[in-house]
């Protein structure tokens, strides 16, 4: 069986960390879902800059919009929302064939807003009724500002991806939104069988910066055990918060659990596998979204094994001994969420002035 299909087996979807308009013009998402059994697809700021970048594909889109005196923010969702538009339309059959619980295609907020609740509220609001596709999300960083956003948006019917999630703290703020914002919905009388989320934890960035702080401490044999074991631990509150009593009352109303998704999954140490985050943690009601390399290394050579629940044990020492060592995952988690922030801000600012250039 091809490797990908098989982690379906295991209950787990693979989404593809990718969007461009050759990916769709060429055939390759069609092949890619008919094939490797592709359930879903998400995309941010830093993706979208290298696909209108290396390519004349958007050229045109840009000087037709140029012509409507749009300021360049609101020309890049036009374009972006078009590519999502289409991309959820080829998933529409995953969706279909899934009853709603995959085939979704992911657009991020600005991330301008990442501080700032109810500018987010309103941009959610926008590209939702903008984009009008059942199987879409749109993503809303977990920050502390975010989360209000979030349960606000939950309330509306909106579906959430919540994304640069890095700490266990607030990862349960995070299922306390969702769960909240379900709760304001049925309040109003409305339905929530439809509403769907995904809380996005990010991984292999969480090694790249506590690796070196390991190495200092002289616990070396700890070097890329962090991210996986937060990870797994992260499946256990998802485990302990969807079982509880609270959700059993909103799931008698239709909810669906808020799934966690594996992001950031792409191997970033040489000297690690380059399936490392897609191996260990595949379960049951879980999502990963990769970039290409690391969907062709995995169907090329990964193996699926149920594995996410294995070594549990360990995860609880390894965190224990990390932060034993004062190497507080706390403070690791605010500090990659501003770094994410900025690596986000970085691509959308040259994003920007790439089409202010092209307006020219």
């Amino acid at each position: 069986m091809n490797n990908l299909k098989a982690i379906i087996k295991h209950g787990q979807s693979i989404w593809l960390d990718l969007l461009d308009r050759n990916l769709m013009d060429s055939g390759k998402l069609k092949k890619l879902i008919q094939e490797d059994g592709l359930r879903g697809l998400t995309s941010n700021p830093a993706i979208f800059e290298k696909a209108i970048s290396n390519s004349t594909d958007y050229d045109e889109d840009i000087a037709e919009l140029s012509k409507k005196v749009l300021d360049n923010e609101d020309i890049f969702f036009e374009v972006a929302v078009s590519d999502i538009q289409r991309a959820a339309d080829i998933f529409k059959s995953v969706y279909d064939n899934t009853n709603g619980n995959d085939g979704f295609v992911s657009l991020e907020v600005s991330p301008r807003l990442a501080r700032d609740t109810e500018g987010t509220i309103q941009q959610a609001r926008e590209l939702w009724q903008k984009v009008d596709r059942k199987n879409v999300m749109i993503k809303i960083p977990g920050t502390a500002e975010g989360l209000p956003a979030i349960r606000q948006c939950i309330s509306e019917g909106i579906n959430v991806n919540v994304t640069l999630l890095f700490g266990l703290e607030r990862y349960r703020k995070v299922t306390e939104a969702y769960m909240g914002g379900l709760e304001d919905r049925l309040k109003t009388g409305q339905s929530i069988n439809h509403v769907q989320s995904v809380a996005s934890f990010f991984l292999s960035r969480i090694d790249v910066m506590v690796d070196p702080m390991l190495e200092e401490k002289g616990l070396e044999g700890l070097k890329g055990e962090v991210a996986i074991a937060s990870a797994k631990k992260a499946y256990n509150i998802y485990e302990e918060v969807f079982s509880s009593e609270r959700f059993k009352v909103l799931e008698t109303k239709g909810a669906k659990p808020q799934r966690v998704l594996w992001a950031s999954t792409s191997t970033k140490d040489p000297s690690y596998s380059d399936v490392k985050y897609v191996e260990a943690l595949i379960g049951d009601n879980t999502i990963n979204t990769v970039p290409m390399e690391t969907l062709d290394a995995f169907r090329d050579h990964g193996k699926a094994n149920m594995s996410l629940k294995d070594d549990m044990e360990k995860a609880a020492k390894v965190l224990e001994e990390v932060e034993k060592a004062g190497i507080h995952m706390e403070q690791v988690a605010q500090d990659l969420v501003k770094e994410g922030i900025d690596k986000f801000n970085a691509p959308f600012e040259k994003l920007l002035r790439g089409i202010e250039e092209q307006k020219k």
